[in-house]
């Protein structure tokens, strides 16, 4: 059995599609064929026992006078089509009147005979060997007696149709399960031919990397089920490798900018080493300030670089029930830092949140940042923390309505902002991360004035930390 599946395992699908059909249609044929069968044999029987029982003799004074003279007389032979009639009394005698076809004496029969039964329907064999379907009532003569008239009719008007009808039956069976593995074979081959153009594409992706493939998909079944899924899968690959292309081509104009200056620095210094001419100290502190901050430009890019690259899927850090008012206050700080000149006021309650705090802290800052940057000389940053709404508000030129829809897209900028420093990723570092601890950032005109504000929602932690609580 176990070498059987091996070696139905090897077959193709296909294959195997079809040897299950025609199984599955033997098994049903045979079972009808089988119940047919079965039915027939009983409606015969049943025909043939209502036939014995409507074959009483009309006369049979000519037959117990034949009997009891010892005489066989052959104008009295009732034997049509093969019937056969015999007389027996209590004690088992037997008067037939061919000797045979004489039937065999059951206590059943003896029991009619007797008057202790009003009939008895059996199946013997009589003497010339033919199965006999018998039939046995009592006698009612004047003056009664203890006799029974016995009336057999040969078992073959039953199985002689019924073997006919078997051998018809396995005739028919054997062209309907040949039929079945035809038309399984062919509803095999339609149904699995979206499969096999399915392999086919997943073959030429795998040989030649192309992710425009695109297979048709007609209908609603579960093969279209599958084209749809594959069309999905590689447009989203087409677009995950157009991004990835679009972030090495994003990354390396960012890295050029900063690397080209760099490079303009250091070789002022090294050519005013070889050549003895001292660069003035105002010039030299200039340059040297200079090169600190392309560095830390750089740096400050590698690392976002770091946090974008990795995938949406991983993990983030330990999650912690924190304070997102003292994050908040923490990142204010150095927003106070970065622009000193600015008024800033805050109005934070305190909300408690779960997520990664590293994370949450730089969103933050990046939103600060990007406030600090855009606000004019003097001018005021408005915070407010209420109910897991974070709101900074800032007085500058504000987003342009076109702009909008692309202010978290990795390395973008507007043309308003190509003058700032900054690589165009602080915006998509903040909407991952709080997309990571469940909430939703947005930026939008301030409703009452010039300016932008952001809006950061953090659903609450069920409980605040054990040290607060």
């Amino acid at each position: 059995m176990r070498r059987l599946v091996r070696r139905l395992r090897t077959l193709p699908l296909r294959s195997r599609l079809a040897l299950l059909v025609a199984l599955a249609v033997a098994v049903a044929v045979a079972a009808v064929a089988l119940a047919c069968w079965f039915v027939t044999k009983q409606q015969l029987e049943h025909r043939m026992d209502d036939s014995l029982r409507s074959s009483r003799l009309s006369d049979v004074r000519p037959l117990l006078d034949s009997c009891a003279g010892g005489k066989q007389q052959q104008q009295m032979t009732p034997a049509v089509g093969g019937i056969a009639f015999q007389v027996i009394d209590s004690s088992g005698t037997v008067c037939s009147i061919d000797e045979d076809s004489e039937i065999p004496v059951t206590e059943a029969d003896i029991a009619v005979a007797e008057g202790r039964e009003r009939y008895a329907l059996h199946t013997e064999t009589a003497e010339n060997g033919v199965r006999m379907r018998v039939y046995t009532y009592h006698l009612l003569t004047q003056p009664p007696t203890d006799t029974a008239v016995t009336i057999g009719r040969p078992m073959s008007e039953v199985t002689d149709p019924l073997s006919a009808l078997a051998w018809l039956l396995l005739a028919v069976s054997g062209i309907g399960v040949v039929a079945a593995g035809a038309a399984g074979m062919w509803i095999a081959r339609s149904g699995l031919r979206p499969v096999d153009e399915l392999t086919l594409a997943v073959e030429h992706v795998a040989r030649t990397e192309d992710l425009t493939v695109r297979i048709p998909v007609e209908g609603e079944d579960e093969i279209a089920r599958l084209s749809r899924s594959f069309n999905s899968m590689t447009a989203s690959l087409a677009t995950s490798r157009d991004r990835q292309s679009q972030l090495i081509a994003d990354a390396g104009h960012e890295l050029r900018t900063p690397l080209t200056s760099l490079r303009t620095n250091i070789e002022l210094l090294a050519r005013s080493e070889e050549t003895g001419r001292a660069i003035p100290p105002a010039d030299r502190k200039a340059l040297m300030a200079s090169v600190t901050a392309q560095m830390t430009e750089l740096a400050a890019l590698i690392g976002d670089l770091q946090e974008l690259a990795r995938p949406d899927a991983a993990q983030p850090g330990p999650l912690e029930v924190v304070g997102l008012h003292d994050i908040t206050r923490t990142a204010l700080q150095r927003a106070r830092l970065r622009g000193p000149e600015l008024t800033i006021t805050a109005e934070l309650a305190p909300w408690y949140v779960r997520g990664e705090p590293a994370a949450l802290q730089r969103a933050i800052v990046n939103i600060l940042d990007n406030a600090v940057k855009f606000s004019p000389a003097r001018g005021t940053i408005e915070v407010t923390l209420s109910r897991g709404e974070l709101k900074v508000r800032d007085h500058g030129p504000g987003i342009p309505a076109d702009d909008l829809p692309h202010v978290f897209d990795r390395f973008w900028r507007s043309p308003s902002a190509r003058q700032l420093p900054g690589s165009g990723l602080g915006l998509s570092i903040v909407a991952r991360s709080v997309q990571q601890s469940g909430g939703e950032v947005s930026l939008r005109p301030a409703a009452d004035g010039d300016g932008t504000e952001a809006v950061v929602r953090l659903p609450g932690a069920p409980t605040p930390p054990p040290e607060i609580g």
